[in-house]
Formats: C-alpha cells, sequence, structure tokens
C-alpha cells in the first residue's frame, strides 16, 4: 500500500511504514499527482485537501495530525467515501506554554504584574480549556466565552461562561483560540473586526494563537495604539504570506507555531496513526518514544524575588518565545514569494521545543503558592 505523508510530522515513516510503504514530501507541495495511487494520505494543516488533491486519487483513509479542520474540505472527503480523522487536543498544551511565556514575556518587557489581572479567553475547546488552567495558575481571573458550548444544557462547565461583550468589556488581555468558520450562527471569520476591537477595554493586550482570519487584520493595526496596547501574533491571515505592518505593530510574532511543540506534533501522529491502524485492522506497532529533553532540569532561588520574576526565569529557559519572535521578524522581506517561503521554512524547520511537562524544577526560598503555580504549569516540582 502507497502512503503520502507530510515531512512534517515526526515519527511518519517509522509509524506509517507499518502500514504501507511511504513517501515523504513537503505538506505544501503535495498535489494530485502525488496521491494518485496512495491509499493512505497523512498531512498538517499546509495541505489542502480538497477536490483538486484527491480527484481522481485511490486515497480511502486520510489523517491530518492537527487539531484545525478548515484546511479539510469534509463534503469532498464524505462524498468520496475517504474516512479521515483530525487529531483533536494533540498540541492543546503547547498552545498554552506559548500563551503563559508570551504574558510572562510581555509582563517582564512592559512592567506589569500578571496577577489580578482579567483574562478573556475565546473558544473554549482543548486548547482553551489549558490556556484558562494555566492563567488560573498564574493567578488571573479568567472569563470564557464559546457560544456552542454554552448553548448545550449538559455541559455544567460552560454555564459560567459569559458573553462576548463582557469579555471584550472586562478583559486586559483577549486570547482567542476559536476555530475558524465562516458560515451559521457560530462563524468566526473576522470575529474580531473594527465594532468590537472598539468595544475592548482600553489598553488591552490582544492574542491570536487561533487562526489569522478570525480577526481582521484591518482592524487589528487600527486598534493598535489607541484599544489594544500590545499583541502577540502567532496566526495570520493569507499564510504564508502575512503583512509585514501587522508584524512591525506586534510585539511578538511568530509564525504559526504555538503548537508545534515536539510532543504536540508527536502527538498528531500518534492520533491519526492509531485511527489509521484500526481503519487498515492493522496492529499498532509504533511506540513513539520521546528523546531526553534539552532542559531536563532548572534550579531557582525564590529568594527576595517575585513568583513572576521566577516564573519568568524558567520558563524562559524551557521556551525562549522572543527568539522564535526574532526569527520571523529578521526574515521579513520586501518580495512577497520570499517573505512566504521564509515563514514556511521556519515552520518546517523549527527548532525542538519542549513542554514544560518535560522539565523538572529544583526551588530554594519557595513559598508553597509559588511551587502550586508550576505545578500548575505542568512542571514537575522537586525538593
Amino acid at each position: 500500500m502507497k502512503i503520502v505523508c507530510d515531512t512534517n510530522m515526526p515519527y511518519a515513516a517509522e509509524a506509517f511504514g507499518t502500514l504501507g510503504e511511504v513517501t515523504l514530501k513537503d505538506g505544501r507541495l503535495i498535489a494530485a499527482d502525488d496521491v494518485r495511487d496512495a491509499e493512505a494520505l497523512f498531512t498538517r494543516s499546509t495541505t489542502k485537501v480538497n477536490v483538486r488533491l484527491l480527484d481522481g486519487s485511490a486515497v480511502r483513509f486520510y489523517g491530518s495530525g492537527v487539531i484545525g479542520t478548515d484546511h479539510i474540505d469534509i463534503p469532498c472527503l464524505d462524498a468520496r467515501a475517504i474516512a479521515w480523522t483530525a487529531a483533536p487536543g494533540c498540541n492543546a498544551e503547547s498552545v498554552a506554554n506559548y500563551v503563559t511565556a508570551a504574558l510572562l514575556w510581555l509582563g517582564g518587557c512592559h512592567g506589569f504584574t500578571l496577577e489580578g489581572k482579567t483574562l478573556g479567553v475565546v473558544g473554549v475547546g482543548n486548547v482553551g480549556r489549558r490556556v484558562c488552567r494555566h492563567a488560573a495558575g498564574l493567578g488571573l481571573r479568567v472569563l470564557a466565552n464559546d457560544p456552542p458550548r454554552t448553548r448545550d444544557p449538559g455541559d455544567r462547565e460552560a454555564q459560567t461562561f459569559v458573553s462576548l461583550e463582557q469579555i471584550l468589556a472586562e478583559s486586559d488581555i483577549v486570547t482567542c483560540h476559536a476555530p475558524l468558520t465562516k458560515t451559521g450562527a457560530d462563524a468566526t471569520w473576522h470575529l474580531l473586526d473594527t465594532a468590537r476591537f472598539g468595544q475592548m477595554k482600553p489598553g488591552a493586550i490582544f492574542i491570536n494563537a487561533a487562526r489569522g482570519a478570525v480577526a481582521d487584520t484591518d482592524a487589528l493595526i487600527a486598534a493598535l495604539g489607541t484599544r489594544v496596547s500590545h499583541a502577540v501574533i502567532d496566526c495570520w491571515e493569507g499564510e504564508p504570506s502575512y503583512r509585514p505592518d501587522l508584524l512591525a505593530r506586534a510585539d511578538i510574532a511568530t509564525p504559526h507555531i504555538a503548537g508545534h511543540s515536539y510532543e504536540g506534533k508527536v502527538n498528531g501522529t500518534a492520533i491519526v496513526y492509531q485511527k489509521a491502524c484500526e481503519f487498515f485492522r492493522r496492529p499498532a506497532a509504533c511506540p513513539f518514544t520521546l528523546p531526553p529533553p534539552p532542559v531536563p532540569l532548572c534550579h531557582a532561588d525564590a529568594a527576595g524575588r517575585t513568583d513572576e520574576d521566577v516564573l519568568r526565569e524558567v520558563v524562559s529557559q524551557v521556551y525562549d518565545i522572543a527568539a522564535d519572535s526574532d526569527r520571523l521578524k529578521t526574515s521579513c522581506v520586501t518580495d512577497t514569494t520570499a517573505r512566504a517561503a521564509a515563514f514556511d521554512a521556519q515552520r518546517s524547520r523549527y527548532p525542538m521545543r519542549r513542554e514544560f511537562t518535560s522539565t523538572r524544577v529544583s526551588l530554594a526560598n519557595a513559598t508553597a503558592a509559588l511551587k502550586g503555580k508550576f505545578a500548575a504549569l505542568g512542571f514537575e516540582v522537586t525538593a
């Protein structure tokens, strides 16, 4: 059986090689000719899985190793009786790590304290839940918004959710984790437009680690410096092309890598591999053993320091978010094609980043409260 896989899926050859003959190719370059005689296709979000790709193909199973589905023409798959799966929740912890690192970095750069501020989370699925948990661990007041969940009377957690209007009016920080949808009562395309940015609490921080088009780029740029004081942008309208004028205004600008922790990417491969094994009625034979983390242990002394300073020190050792931002900003060139190519290259060659859960933290002179904050972020705290 011929199988085509995105080269950016870790363990692709080892895992899918247990099912057939694997061909690896850059996800953005996978074309109809590549899948013509393939029975299985596995990609991440850069491949548009649609009629153009699948017409005349032999594909019987498709697996997407990411949580989103806006790159998939689901009616096309259903019409062709192609079984498919995504990987919901695979990189939720990775995105929560990204938001935490961004907030701590912003607080250090601009001299503000996070504890006691209000964080509004728009979209409370697998990712949003983790973001809420991390935020609570940092001492933030959390407001959550997710209309589809709120309408479910059996969803007890969602009964505490609030309206988007309340999120915008009361939040010092607004972070988006909603899927991109263009139709229906809960459409999220340009959910944050001129009117809604105008409803934000003056001086708010805006984070987009969902999909670029959840925010209207023109409206966001206009809001920066008026309603919005700082922006953290990981997702961009028109990726891999992006607006250099937004990049210039963003405090942190990254090439859609919030979910690119090594664990998150491996989880994505593992989830679709398991589903493929079930579909083809084959035993799952790949163990997905992770290598040792680059930072297995951090030491920190809390004597005479604020909790956030200690958290910032440790988090920056495990994930230097400023380095990711600097790489994208220094690669920004005038030529649109070259700029897009650099964006894609940074995604495909992204250095190994491990999640907080991979690192143990040894704390001296720490309070029980500080140890609890590290534990809430996923770190293993040692004596």
